[in-house]
């Protein structure tokens, strides 16, 4: 039997924070449970734990200044943060920070389920993560931000090689307008959007290389793009 994963929650509301221990645990998951980021930073120290899930705003040490003391540990798990703070700065501070994922209160507790099933599968398997990527008749060497292929051999720019990295991750998911302009961008106004789909439109354009039109990225009007084919 496999030993369920360890999740270490950190939360000041002693209500909610118990309702989603319950939630997690109901899903087969170990979750320790602290009240204050001062208490998560303790607890971390002596004992290993697969991820975290940290509110933002609480006492003795709030969770953005947790995730900067847990950055100079050997072992860093990956975290989301849960929180009120939706101004679009606090957003660009918590992805900086590292963080996996950045939840907006209130949200639904299955979407944070789905998310913690992805980051814990992801950091259990680091090694398949890949730097190299099949698009159909298209190769995607990322280390280089080289696209090649039968009729192609294109150098992409770091910010597109980047955009093509995260739609490849997530292929036939949606990629949101919000995770990849704040994660590359570090900004979500209107100007960066725009630019981001001047890039899009390369990349549509490279991969149209591909005489089987087997990849192709599809805009889901308001929401992001998805990078839709077969998966490898």
């Amino acid at each position: 039997m496999n030993k369920p994963s360890q999740i270490l929650l950190a939360e000041d509301d002693a209500n909610f924070g118990l309702m989603l221990k319950i939630f997690l645990e109901m899903n087969g998951y170990d979750v320790t449970l602290c009240e204050n980021g001062q208490q998560a930073y303790e607890v971390f120290q002596k004992q290993n734990y697969d991820l975290m899930i940290l509110d933002v705003m609480m006492p003795q040490l709030d969770g953005y200044s947790l995730a900067e003391k847990l950055a100079t540990q050997s072992h860093k798990p990956p975290f989301v943060f849960l929180t009120a703070k939706a101004l679009k700065k606090d957003q660009i501070r918590g992805y900086e920070l590292g963080a996996a994922d950045y939840l907006i209160k209130p949200f639904d507790p299955e979407i944070l389920l789905l998310k913690v099933k992805v980051l814990l599968r992801k950091a259990s398997s680091p090694h398949t993560q890949p730097l190299f990527f099949k698009l159909g008749q298209l190769a995607f060497d990322y280390p280089k931000r080289l696209l090649t292929g039968p009729h192609l051999s294109q150098k992409l720019s770091p910010k597109e090689a980047e955009l093509l990295r995260l739609l490849c991750e997530k292929q036939n998911e949606v990629l949101t307008y919000e995770e990849a302009l704040l994660k590359i961008w570090k900004n979500d106004d209107y100007f960066t959007r725009q630019s981001m789909n001047v890039f899009i439109t390369k990349l549509r354009k490279y991969l149209g290389q591909d005489s089987q039109n087997s990849i192709e990225i599809e805009n889901l009007h308001s929401k992001g793009f998805v990078l839709k084919g077969p998966s490898n």
